[in-house]
């Protein structure tokens, strides 16, 4: 196996037995023929029952539209893509010279399919076991973050709507900071609202976490939620 691959395989915390399966994941549709779609099946269901079991227990007394709001957030193609991206995947994939040209590598679905591909597999390869405890892995940090509390509207949304509802100007958004390495980074965003003095300030692991950070505390600065249901 190429050095590339064991470096990716380090990233991933998982070393492949079956190289080929590694390669066949790592290959878009417009690359060949034989390409990734049928591991991205098979690591979609698994990514679902994985993050719906791990739901399932972490949330007891979530109702079930709630479990799947929370499942949807968990495994959408954004958060796929930030996972994608902090394994530095786009240098790893193998695209047609068209979709390589118009930049497929930075392409959110395409890194969110290919994250797919590598979960299916991880399962052919090493069985169910395996798959689980990487997926649980990788989605510790977002599924931390997740609350029974925001699982109707994000925090961004609600501050949106808040400020429409009085006439105000729509918050502005802006990243100040990025820290880390590409595997592990860390974004700081202010957040400025016309009905504050001053900006407010959120960190996470993708610059959408970060802002919802922010916006959550711009509702708390507003008066409209309480840090208590934040916690």
């Amino acid at each position: 196996m190429s050095d590339p691959l064991l470096s990716l395989q380090r990233k991933i915390g998982y070393t492949f037995s079956d190289a080929g399966l590694l390669t066949l994941a790592l290959t878009h549709r417009s690359f060949s023929g034989r390409n990734n779609e049928r591991l991205e099946f098979l690591g979609d269901a698994i990514l679902n029952f994985v993050a719906g079991e791990a739901l399932f227990h972490h949330f007891p007394q979530a109702k079930e539209g709630q479990l799947s709001r929370l499942r949807s957030r968990l495994v959408k193609g954004e958060t796929l893509a930030v996972l994608a991206r902090g394994f530095g995947l786009g240098e790893y994939l193998r695209l047609g010279s068209g979709e390589l040209k118009s930049g497929g590598f930075r392409r959110d679905s395409i890194l969110a399919d290919t994250t797919e591909a590598i979960i299916g597999g991880i399962y052919l390869d090493a069985g169910m076991e395996v798959a689980r405890e990487r997926v649980l892995a990788w989605l510790e940090q977002h599924f931390s973050e997740l609350t029974l509390v925001d699982t109707n509207k994000d925090p961004k949304t609600r501050l949106q709507e808040f400020l429409q509802s009085r006439g105000g100007d729509l918050p502005q958004y802006e990243v100040i900071d990025i820290q880390g390495e590409p595997h592990c980074r860390s974004f700081a965003v202010e957040c400025q609202v016309s009905l504050l003095n001053e900006k407010t300030h959120g960190q996470g692991a993708s610059r959408r976490i970060a802002e919802q950070v922010a916006a959550s505390k711009a509702l708390i600065a507003l008066g409209i939620e309480s840090k208590n249901q934040h916690d």
